[in-house]
Protein backbone atom coordinates (compact mmCIF):
# COMPACT_ATOMS: atom_id res chain seq x y z
CA UNK A 1 0.00 0.00 0.00
CA UNK A 2 2.92 2.29 0.81
CA UNK A 3 3.99 1.75 -2.98
CA UNK A 4 0.36 3.04 -3.92
CA UNK A 5 0.46 5.89 -1.85
CA UNK A 6 4.19 6.54 -3.80
CA UNK A 7 2.55 6.44 -6.88
CA UNK A 8 -0.21 8.81 -6.46
CA UNK A 9 2.21 11.33 -5.18
CA UNK A 10 4.44 11.02 -8.36
CA UNK A 11 1.33 11.51 -10.55
CA UNK A 12 0.27 14.39 -8.86
CA UNK A 13 3.60 16.04 -8.81
CA UNK A 14 4.34 15.03 -12.62
CA UNK A 15 0.61 16.86 -13.50
CA UNK A 16 1.12 19.45 -11.51
CA UNK A 17 4.31 20.04 -13.44
CA UNK A 18 3.39 20.11 -16.45
CA UNK A 19 0.08 22.35 -15.75
CA UNK A 20 3.06 25.28 -14.19
CA UNK A 21 5.42 24.86 -16.95
CA UNK A 22 2.59 24.49 -19.56
CA UNK A 23 1.07 27.86 -18.84
CA UNK A 24 3.30 30.71 -19.31
CA UNK A 25 3.50 30.00 -22.90
CA UNK A 26 0.21 29.56 -23.30
CA UNK A 27 -0.89 32.40 -21.53
CA UNK A 28 1.69 34.85 -22.34
CA UNK A 29 2.95 34.25 -25.84
CA UNK A 30 5.62 36.84 -27.67
CA UNK A 31 4.75 40.26 -28.41
CA UNK A 32 2.31 40.86 -25.01
CA UNK A 33 -0.68 39.30 -26.66
CA UNK A 34 -2.64 36.32 -25.54
CA UNK A 35 -3.47 33.39 -27.35
CA UNK A 36 -7.24 33.30 -28.66
CA UNK A 37 -9.83 31.23 -27.21
CA UNK A 38 -10.55 29.24 -30.08
CA UNK A 39 -6.67 28.26 -30.27
CA UNK A 40 -6.39 26.88 -26.94
CA UNK A 41 -7.66 23.26 -27.89
CA UNK A 42 -4.58 23.06 -29.65
CA UNK A 43 -1.78 24.66 -28.05
CA UNK A 44 1.42 22.96 -27.29
CA UNK A 45 0.97 22.92 -23.37
CA UNK A 46 1.43 19.26 -23.35
CA UNK A 47 4.68 20.00 -25.22
CA UNK A 48 6.63 23.15 -22.62
CA UNK A 49 8.35 25.09 -25.56
CA UNK A 50 7.92 22.46 -28.11
CA UNK A 51 6.16 24.62 -30.53
CA UNK A 52 8.72 27.40 -30.09
CA UNK A 53 11.99 25.72 -30.68
CA UNK A 54 10.17 23.61 -33.23
CA UNK A 55 9.36 26.97 -35.72
CA UNK A 56 12.43 28.33 -35.39
CA UNK A 57 14.90 28.00 -38.38
CA UNK A 58 17.50 25.76 -37.15
CA UNK A 59 18.78 22.62 -38.52
CA UNK A 60 17.92 20.43 -35.33
CA UNK A 61 14.01 21.85 -35.50
CA UNK A 62 10.84 19.84 -36.86
CA UNK A 63 9.96 22.84 -39.42
CA UNK A 64 13.17 23.03 -40.80
CA UNK A 65 13.42 20.45 -43.57
CA UNK A 66 10.22 21.88 -44.35
CA UNK A 67 11.33 25.61 -44.23
CA UNK A 68 14.35 24.19 -46.65
CA UNK A 69 12.10 22.05 -49.18
CA UNK A 70 8.36 22.96 -49.29
CA UNK A 71 6.50 19.63 -49.10
CA UNK A 72 3.26 21.03 -49.66
CA UNK A 73 3.05 20.64 -53.72
CA UNK A 74 1.77 24.47 -55.24
CA UNK A 75 0.06 24.65 -58.77
CA UNK A 76 0.19 28.12 -60.76
CA UNK A 77 -3.08 28.46 -62.82
CA UNK A 78 -2.91 30.42 -65.92
CA UNK A 79 -6.05 32.31 -67.40
CA UNK A 80 -5.70 34.24 -70.82
CA UNK A 81 -7.68 37.12 -71.92
CA UNK A 82 -8.25 35.92 -75.73
CA UNK A 83 -8.77 39.38 -77.64
CA UNK A 84 -11.71 38.59 -79.51
CA UNK A 85 -11.51 41.85 -81.80
CA UNK A 86 -8.21 43.09 -82.57
CA UNK A 87 -9.03 44.88 -85.58
CA UNK A 88 -11.93 46.83 -83.93
CA UNK A 89 -9.73 47.62 -81.29
CA UNK A 90 -7.29 49.46 -83.93
CA UNK A 91 -10.78 51.09 -84.92
CA UNK A 92 -10.84 52.78 -82.02
CA UNK A 93 -13.68 49.97 -80.12
CA UNK A 94 -14.24 48.49 -76.95
CA UNK A 95 -12.02 45.45 -76.32
CA UNK A 96 -13.87 42.34 -76.23
CA UNK A 97 -11.51 39.75 -74.22
CA UNK A 98 -12.64 35.90 -73.50
CA UNK A 99 -10.98 33.95 -70.85
CA UNK A 100 -9.17 30.96 -71.64
CA UNK A 101 -7.54 27.90 -69.25
CA UNK A 102 -6.80 27.31 -66.67
CA UNK A 103 -2.95 26.27 -67.74
CA UNK A 104 -1.68 24.73 -64.74
CA UNK A 105 1.47 23.75 -64.00
CA UNK A 106 2.89 22.08 -60.55
CA UNK A 107 5.66 24.13 -59.33
CA UNK A 108 8.37 22.94 -57.19
CA UNK A 109 10.76 25.46 -54.77
CA UNK A 110 13.34 24.90 -53.17
CA UNK A 111 16.01 26.40 -51.12
CA UNK A 112 20.08 26.54 -51.76
CA UNK A 113 22.97 28.59 -50.86
CA UNK A 114 21.75 28.10 -47.21
CA UNK A 115 24.42 30.43 -44.76
CA UNK A 116 23.94 31.19 -41.22
CA UNK A 117 25.32 34.24 -39.87
CA UNK A 118 26.24 35.48 -36.48
CA UNK A 119 23.61 38.20 -35.92
CA UNK A 120 20.82 35.47 -35.79
CA UNK A 121 20.03 35.43 -39.49
CA UNK A 122 20.16 33.00 -42.45
CA UNK A 123 20.76 33.72 -46.16
CA UNK A 124 19.03 31.50 -48.94
CA UNK A 125 18.10 31.54 -52.80
CA UNK A 126 14.63 29.86 -53.33
CA UNK A 127 14.97 28.24 -56.94
CA UNK A 128 11.70 27.67 -58.84
CA UNK A 129 10.78 25.34 -61.66
CA UNK A 130 7.19 24.50 -63.42
CA UNK A 131 5.89 21.70 -64.98
CA UNK A 132 2.61 21.88 -66.77
CA UNK A 133 0.31 19.97 -65.77
CA UNK A 134 -2.41 18.63 -68.94
CA UNK A 135 -4.89 16.70 -66.86
CA UNK A 136 -5.16 19.79 -64.39
CA UNK A 137 -5.84 21.85 -67.32
CA UNK A 138 -8.32 23.14 -69.77
CA UNK A 139 -6.16 23.21 -72.77
CA UNK A 140 -2.66 22.61 -74.03
CA UNK A 141 0.25 24.83 -74.54
CA UNK A 142 0.07 24.55 -77.82
CA UNK A 143 -3.25 26.69 -77.74
CA UNK A 144 -3.33 30.01 -79.64
CA UNK A 145 -4.15 33.35 -77.80
CA UNK A 146 -4.84 36.34 -79.22
CA UNK A 147 -2.95 38.96 -77.24
CA UNK A 148 -1.54 42.64 -77.19
CA UNK A 149 2.24 42.67 -78.28
CA UNK A 150 3.88 44.20 -75.27
CA UNK A 151 6.95 44.74 -77.18
CA UNK A 152 5.39 47.19 -79.65
CA UNK A 153 2.66 48.74 -77.71
CA UNK A 154 4.85 49.69 -74.75
CA UNK A 155 7.74 50.84 -76.83
CA UNK A 156 4.97 53.26 -78.93
CA UNK A 157 3.72 54.60 -75.32
CA UNK A 158 7.67 55.24 -73.87
CA UNK A 159 8.32 57.25 -77.15
CA UNK A 160 5.18 59.13 -76.60
CA UNK A 161 6.70 62.19 -76.05
CA UNK A 162 9.38 62.10 -78.39
CA UNK A 163 10.36 63.46 -81.28
CA UNK A 164 8.48 62.92 -84.75
CA UNK A 165 11.21 62.11 -86.72
CA UNK A 166 12.27 58.84 -83.96
CA UNK A 167 8.30 58.08 -83.89
CA UNK A 168 8.38 57.96 -88.23
CA UNK A 169 11.80 55.73 -87.81
CA UNK A 170 9.82 53.06 -85.43
CA UNK A 171 7.05 52.93 -87.44
CA UNK A 172 9.17 52.08 -90.47
CA UNK A 173 11.40 49.68 -87.99
CA UNK A 174 7.88 47.91 -86.91
CA UNK A 175 6.61 47.66 -90.84
CA UNK A 176 10.02 46.18 -91.84
CA UNK A 177 10.31 43.72 -88.89
CA UNK A 178 6.62 42.32 -89.24
CA UNK A 179 5.31 43.67 -85.83
CA UNK A 180 1.66 44.51 -85.40
CA UNK A 181 -0.57 45.97 -82.10
CA UNK A 182 -1.27 42.68 -81.64
CA UNK A 183 -0.14 38.86 -81.84
CA UNK A 184 -1.14 35.21 -82.37
CA UNK A 185 1.26 33.14 -80.22
CA UNK A 186 0.91 29.56 -78.45
CA UNK A 187 0.39 29.28 -74.14
CA UNK A 188 3.88 28.29 -74.32
CA UNK A 189 5.70 31.20 -76.05
CA UNK A 190 3.62 33.88 -74.50
CA UNK A 191 4.49 32.28 -71.09
CA UNK A 192 7.98 30.84 -71.26
CA UNK A 193 9.40 33.28 -74.25
CA UNK A 194 9.63 33.54 -77.96
CA UNK A 195 11.97 34.62 -80.86
CA UNK A 196 11.09 38.25 -81.89
CA UNK A 197 13.15 40.45 -84.17
CA UNK A 198 12.62 43.40 -82.71
CA UNK A 199 13.77 42.46 -79.29
CA UNK A 200 16.99 41.75 -80.87
CA UNK A 201 17.26 44.78 -82.76
CA UNK A 202 16.68 46.75 -79.49
CA UNK A 203 19.25 44.47 -77.41
CA UNK A 204 21.72 45.38 -80.11
CA UNK A 205 21.61 49.56 -80.00
CA UNK A 206 20.08 49.74 -76.24
CA UNK A 207 21.50 47.05 -74.42
CA UNK A 208 20.44 48.33 -71.42
CA UNK A 209 17.03 48.85 -71.99
CA UNK A 210 15.24 45.01 -71.39
CA UNK A 211 16.79 42.82 -69.27
CA UNK A 212 15.57 39.80 -71.91
CA UNK A 213 18.50 38.97 -73.86
CA UNK A 214 17.14 35.86 -75.56
CA UNK A 215 13.38 34.90 -75.88
CA UNK A 216 10.78 37.45 -74.44
CA UNK A 217 8.22 35.69 -72.26
CA UNK A 218 6.00 36.76 -69.53
CA UNK A 219 7.19 34.09 -67.16
CA UNK A 220 10.09 33.29 -68.36
CA UNK A 221 12.51 34.84 -65.79
CA UNK A 222 10.81 32.48 -63.40
CA UNK A 223 11.16 29.33 -64.28
CA UNK A 224 14.77 27.44 -63.24
CA UNK A 225 15.55 30.90 -61.74
CA UNK A 226 15.51 32.20 -57.72
CA UNK A 227 13.68 35.12 -56.20
CA UNK A 228 16.67 36.90 -54.84
CA UNK A 229 18.89 36.68 -51.92
CA UNK A 230 16.85 36.71 -48.74
CA UNK A 231 18.55 37.19 -45.37
CA UNK A 232 15.49 36.35 -42.93
CA UNK A 233 15.81 36.26 -39.15
CA UNK A 234 16.10 32.81 -37.35
CA UNK A 235 14.36 33.42 -33.99
CA UNK A 236 17.31 31.26 -32.32
CA UNK A 237 18.10 34.58 -29.97
CA UNK A 238 15.13 36.71 -30.24
CA UNK A 239 12.15 34.95 -31.14
CA UNK A 240 9.92 37.92 -31.28
CA UNK A 241 11.42 38.54 -34.76
CA UNK A 242 11.10 34.85 -36.31
CA UNK A 243 11.00 34.81 -40.13
CA UNK A 244 11.29 38.32 -40.23
CA UNK A 245 13.38 39.99 -43.76
CA UNK A 246 16.26 41.65 -42.95
CA UNK A 247 17.68 42.07 -46.11
CA UNK A 248 16.38 41.42 -49.83
CA UNK A 249 19.61 41.62 -52.36
CA UNK A 250 21.66 42.89 -49.69
CA UNK A 251 19.68 45.93 -48.86
CA UNK A 252 17.16 47.03 -46.51
CA UNK A 253 14.77 48.65 -48.48
CA UNK A 254 14.10 49.24 -52.21
CA UNK A 255 14.52 52.54 -54.37
CA UNK A 256 11.26 51.72 -57.09
CA UNK A 257 8.68 53.98 -55.20
CA UNK A 258 8.60 57.57 -54.38
CA UNK A 259 8.24 57.40 -50.66
CA UNK A 260 10.25 55.82 -47.86
CA UNK A 261 7.12 53.73 -46.74
CA UNK A 262 6.62 52.47 -50.16
CA UNK A 263 10.09 51.22 -50.15
CA UNK A 264 10.27 49.63 -46.73
CA UNK A 265 10.70 45.69 -46.67
CA UNK A 266 8.69 44.63 -44.28
CA UNK A 267 6.97 41.37 -43.04
CA UNK A 268 8.32 37.69 -43.70
CA UNK A 269 9.41 36.22 -47.16
CA UNK A 270 5.82 35.09 -47.61
CA UNK A 271 6.11 31.54 -46.57
CA UNK A 272 5.95 31.38 -42.69
CA UNK A 273 5.11 33.37 -39.85
CA UNK A 274 5.48 34.20 -36.45
CA UNK A 275 3.56 31.67 -33.75
CA UNK A 276 0.63 32.67 -31.62
CA UNK A 277 -1.50 35.11 -34.07
CA UNK A 278 -4.57 36.23 -32.02
CA UNK A 279 -7.30 38.05 -34.76
CA UNK A 280 -5.18 41.26 -34.32
CA UNK A 281 -2.32 40.35 -36.23
CA UNK A 282 -1.30 40.73 -39.61
CA UNK A 283 0.32 39.14 -42.40
CA UNK A 284 2.97 41.28 -44.13
CA UNK A 285 5.49 40.07 -46.74
CA UNK A 286 7.97 41.18 -49.14
CA UNK A 287 6.94 40.10 -52.83
CA UNK A 288 9.64 40.50 -55.54
CA UNK A 289 7.72 39.81 -58.31
CA UNK A 290 5.31 43.05 -57.21
CA UNK A 291 8.79 44.91 -56.23
CA UNK A 292 7.16 45.83 -53.10
CA UNK A 293 5.65 44.57 -48.92
CA UNK A 294 2.08 43.30 -48.93
CA UNK A 295 -0.05 43.17 -45.92
CA UNK A 296 -3.00 40.98 -45.47
CA UNK A 297 -5.94 41.27 -42.97
CA UNK A 298 -7.53 38.70 -40.41
CA UNK A 299 -11.30 37.86 -41.73
CA UNK A 300 -12.90 35.35 -39.86
CA UNK A 301 -11.54 31.27 -37.97
CA UNK A 302 -12.04 28.08 -39.92
CA UNK A 303 -11.23 24.63 -40.02
CA UNK A 304 -8.77 22.73 -42.58
CA UNK A 305 -9.03 18.84 -42.63
CA UNK A 306 -9.75 19.35 -38.73
CA UNK A 307 -6.84 21.90 -37.73
CA UNK A 308 -8.11 24.97 -36.94
CA UNK A 309 -6.75 28.06 -39.19
CA UNK A 310 -6.81 32.15 -39.63
CA UNK A 311 -8.18 33.30 -42.98
CA UNK A 312 -6.42 36.70 -43.96
CA UNK A 313 -7.62 38.09 -47.10
CA UNK A 314 -6.38 41.19 -48.80
CA UNK A 315 -7.85 44.66 -47.28
CA UNK A 316 -9.48 46.74 -50.07
CA UNK A 317 -6.77 49.10 -49.89
CA UNK A 318 -4.20 47.04 -51.11
CA UNK A 319 -4.20 48.51 -54.50
CA UNK A 320 -6.19 51.60 -53.67
CA UNK A 321 -4.25 54.77 -55.22
CA UNK A 322 -3.04 57.72 -53.53
CA UNK A 323 -6.33 59.66 -53.61
CA UNK A 324 -8.77 56.70 -51.67
CA UNK A 325 -5.53 55.48 -49.77
CA UNK A 326 -2.70 58.69 -49.03
CA UNK A 327 -0.10 55.68 -47.79
CA UNK A 328 -0.09 54.44 -51.40
CA UNK A 329 0.74 57.74 -53.23
CA UNK A 330 4.45 56.42 -52.99
CA UNK A 331 3.16 54.41 -55.74
CA UNK A 332 2.07 56.56 -57.93
CA UNK A 333 1.77 58.01 -60.71
CA UNK A 334 -1.65 56.43 -60.31
CA UNK A 335 -4.79 56.47 -62.32
CA UNK A 336 -8.48 54.56 -61.44
CA UNK A 337 -8.25 53.04 -57.90
CA UNK A 338 -7.61 49.34 -57.65
CA UNK A 339 -4.36 48.82 -60.32
CA UNK A 340 -0.81 49.55 -58.95
CA UNK A 341 1.50 50.68 -61.81
CA UNK A 342 4.94 48.71 -61.55
CA UNK A 343 6.50 50.57 -64.51
CA UNK A 344 9.21 51.77 -62.38
CA UNK A 345 10.32 47.50 -61.74
CA UNK A 346 9.94 46.20 -64.95
CA UNK A 347 11.47 48.32 -67.56
CA UNK A 348 9.48 51.32 -66.90
CA UNK A 349 7.04 49.64 -69.95
CA UNK A 350 2.76 50.64 -68.71
CA UNK A 351 1.89 47.07 -66.57
CA UNK A 352 -0.30 47.54 -63.68
CA UNK A 353 -1.31 44.78 -61.29
CA UNK A 354 -4.29 44.29 -59.82
CA UNK A 355 -6.92 41.24 -58.42
CA UNK A 356 -8.56 39.24 -61.42
CA UNK A 357 -11.33 40.68 -63.47
CA UNK A 358 -10.65 44.11 -61.63
CA UNK A 359 -12.13 42.85 -58.67
CA UNK A 360 -12.09 45.49 -56.14
CA UNK A 361 -11.03 47.93 -58.39
CA UNK A 362 -13.03 50.90 -59.36
CA UNK A 363 -16.03 49.77 -61.62
CA UNK A 364 -14.96 51.96 -64.75
CA UNK A 365 -12.14 49.72 -65.32
CA UNK A 366 -14.06 46.04 -65.91
CA UNK A 367 -16.86 48.46 -67.91
CA UNK A 368 -14.01 49.35 -70.55
CA UNK A 369 -13.93 45.97 -71.17
CA UNK A 370 -16.21 43.50 -72.54
CA UNK A 371 -16.57 39.97 -70.74
CA UNK A 372 -14.92 40.56 -67.64
CA UNK A 373 -16.73 39.62 -64.59
CA UNK A 374 -15.50 40.33 -60.88
CA UNK A 375 -16.82 38.33 -58.38
CA UNK A 376 -14.95 37.68 -54.95
CA UNK A 377 -15.73 33.94 -54.87
CA UNK A 378 -13.30 33.49 -57.55
CA UNK A 379 -11.22 36.52 -57.71
CA UNK A 380 -10.32 36.90 -53.81
CA UNK A 381 -7.11 36.51 -52.50
CA UNK A 382 -6.87 34.20 -48.95
CA UNK A 383 -4.32 32.31 -46.88
CA UNK A 384 -5.56 30.03 -44.44
CA UNK A 385 -2.64 29.98 -41.59
CA UNK A 386 -2.08 27.91 -38.68
CA UNK A 387 -2.39 30.06 -35.69
CA UNK A 388 -0.09 28.61 -32.92
CA UNK A 389 2.85 27.70 -35.73
CA UNK A 390 2.01 30.30 -38.16
CA UNK A 391 2.18 27.62 -40.69
CA UNK A 392 0.32 28.13 -43.94
CA UNK A 393 -2.53 24.86 -44.41
CA UNK A 394 -4.38 26.38 -47.67
CA UNK A 395 -3.60 29.29 -49.68
CA UNK A 396 -4.41 30.72 -53.24
CA UNK A 397 -2.74 33.72 -54.07
CA UNK A 398 -4.66 35.35 -57.30
CA UNK A 399 -3.07 38.27 -59.05
CA UNK A 400 -3.63 39.78 -62.84
CA UNK A 401 -1.63 41.80 -64.92
CA UNK A 402 -2.56 44.43 -67.54
CA UNK A 403 -1.46 46.70 -69.50
CA UNK A 404 -2.27 50.78 -70.40
CA UNK A 405 -2.26 51.12 -74.22
CA UNK A 406 -3.63 54.00 -76.40
CA UNK A 407 -2.87 55.30 -79.96
CA UNK A 408 0.22 56.95 -79.92
CA UNK A 409 0.71 60.11 -82.51
CA UNK A 410 3.25 59.23 -85.31
CA UNK A 411 3.52 55.49 -84.92
CA UNK A 412 1.02 54.16 -87.35
CA UNK A 413 0.89 50.29 -85.75
CA UNK A 414 -1.33 51.80 -82.63
CA UNK A 415 -4.06 53.10 -85.20
CA UNK A 416 -6.91 54.58 -83.14
CA UNK A 417 -6.97 52.89 -79.87
CA UNK A 418 -8.70 54.33 -77.39
CA UNK A 419 -6.75 54.91 -73.50
CA UNK A 420 -7.80 51.78 -71.52
CA UNK A 421 -6.44 49.27 -69.11
CA UNK A 422 -6.37 46.04 -71.00
CA UNK A 423 -6.01 42.36 -68.73
CA UNK A 424 -3.64 40.76 -70.07
CA UNK A 425 -4.08 36.84 -68.03
CA UNK A 426 -4.36 36.14 -64.31
CA UNK A 427 -2.82 34.00 -62.61
CA UNK A 428 -3.34 31.95 -58.97
CA UNK A 429 -0.62 30.05 -57.22
CA UNK A 430 -2.25 27.77 -54.73
CA UNK A 431 -0.77 24.97 -52.25
CA UNK A 432 -2.62 23.17 -49.39
CA UNK A 433 -0.99 20.69 -46.63
CA UNK A 434 -1.39 16.88 -47.48
CA UNK A 435 -1.16 13.58 -47.52
CA UNK A 436 1.72 12.67 -44.61
CA UNK A 437 2.34 15.87 -44.03
CA UNK A 438 -0.79 16.81 -43.03
CA UNK A 439 -1.32 13.81 -40.92
CA UNK A 440 1.90 14.30 -38.95
CA UNK A 441 0.98 17.67 -38.14
CA UNK A 442 -2.69 16.83 -37.33
CA UNK A 443 -1.15 14.30 -35.13
CA UNK A 444 1.23 16.53 -33.32
CA UNK A 445 -0.54 19.89 -32.87
CA UNK A 446 -4.39 18.58 -32.56
CA UNK A 447 -4.39 14.72 -31.51
CA UNK A 448 -2.16 14.79 -29.47
CA UNK A 449 -2.84 18.00 -27.73
CA UNK A 450 -6.31 16.72 -26.80
CA UNK A 451 -5.31 13.23 -25.56
CA UNK A 452 -2.84 14.45 -23.10
CA UNK A 453 -5.14 17.38 -22.13
CA UNK A 454 -7.83 14.89 -20.82
CA UNK A 455 -5.29 12.06 -20.28
CA UNK A 456 -4.24 14.22 -16.94
CA UNK A 457 -7.97 14.26 -15.96
CA UNK A 458 -7.73 10.81 -16.01
CA UNK A 459 -4.45 10.21 -14.45
CA UNK A 460 -5.93 12.85 -11.28
CA UNK A 461 -8.78 10.58 -11.53
CA UNK A 462 -6.77 7.44 -11.04
CA UNK A 463 -4.54 8.64 -8.67
CA UNK A 464 -7.58 9.74 -6.37
CA UNK A 465 -9.08 6.82 -6.33
CA UNK A 466 -5.16 4.89 -5.50
CA UNK A 467 -5.24 6.68 -2.79
CA UNK A 468 -8.53 6.27 -1.37
CA UNK A 469 -8.06 1.85 -2.05
CA UNK A 470 -5.53 2.18 1.32
CA UNK A 471 -8.14 4.44 3.38
CA UNK A 472 -10.95 2.31 2.55
CA UNK A 473 -8.96 -1.11 3.45
CA UNK A 474 -7.31 0.55 6.69
CA UNK A 475 -10.97 0.94 8.04
CA UNK A 476 -12.77 -2.07 7.37
CA UNK A 477 -9.59 -3.83 9.06
CA UNK A 478 -9.73 -1.83 12.31
CA UNK A 479 -13.74 -2.55 12.54
CA UNK A 480 -13.10 -6.64 13.64
CA UNK A 481 -9.84 -6.22 15.66
CA UNK A 482 -12.11 -3.56 17.99
CA UNK A 483 -14.84 -5.89 18.98
CA UNK A 484 -12.68 -8.49 19.57
CA UNK A 485 -10.53 -6.91 21.69
CA UNK A 486 -13.84 -6.00 23.58
CA UNK A 487 -14.29 -8.32 27.58
CA UNK A 488 -17.73 -9.32 27.70
CA UNK A 489 -19.47 -10.43 30.55
CA UNK A 490 -19.01 -14.44 30.93
CA UNK A 491 -15.56 -13.82 31.04
CA UNK A 492 -15.50 -11.06 33.81
CA UNK A 493 -13.57 -12.33 37.31
CA UNK A 494 -15.50 -13.43 39.93
CA UNK A 495 -13.37 -11.39 43.05
CA UNK A 496 -14.97 -8.43 41.07
CA UNK A 497 -18.42 -6.81 41.65
CA UNK A 498 -20.47 -6.65 38.78
CA UNK A 499 -22.65 -4.07 38.58
CA UNK A 500 -25.89 -5.88 39.13
CA UNK A 501 -24.47 -7.17 42.86
CA UNK A 502 -26.36 -5.43 45.47
CA UNK A 503 -24.06 -3.82 48.10
CA UNK A 504 -25.90 -5.36 50.86
CA UNK A 505 -24.26 -8.34 49.72
CA UNK A 506 -20.73 -7.19 49.70
CA UNK A 507 -20.99 -5.61 53.14
CA UNK A 508 -22.33 -9.15 54.49
CA UNK A 509 -19.79 -10.87 53.07
CA UNK A 510 -17.16 -8.67 55.87
CA UNK A 511 -19.12 -9.44 58.78
CA UNK A 512 -18.05 -12.36 61.00
CA UNK A 513 -20.22 -15.57 61.27
CA UNK A 514 -22.50 -16.04 64.46
CA UNK A 515 -22.69 -19.02 66.36
CA UNK A 516 -25.61 -21.27 66.12
CA UNK A 517 -28.72 -20.60 68.16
Amino acid sequence: MNFCVVCVLAVITWLTRRRLSCSPPCQHPPRGSAAPASVTRVELCPFPGASLLNVRIDPNSISFNMWKEIPVPFYLSVYFFDIVNPSEILQGRKPQVRERGPYVYREFRHKSNITFNDNDTVSFLEYRSYQFQPHKSRGLESDYIVMPNILVLAAALMMENGPISLKLIMTLAFSTLGERAFMNRTVSEIMWGYEDPLLHLINKYFPSMFPFKGKFGLFAELNNSNSGLFTVFTGVQNFSRIHLVDKWNGVSKVNFWHSDQCNMINGTSGQMWAPFMTPESSLEFYSPDACRSMKLVYKEEGVFEGIPTFRFVAPNTLFANGTVYPPNEGFCPCMESGIQNVSTCRFNAPLFLSHPHFYNADPVLAEAVSGLHPNPEEHSLFLDIHPVTGIPMNCSVKLQLNLYIKSVKGIGQTGKIEPVVLPLLWFGESGAMEGETLQTFYTQLVLMPKVLHYAQYVLLALGCVLLLIPVIYQIRNQGPKDAESQPGLATQPDGLPSPYTPLLQDSLRGQPTSPKA
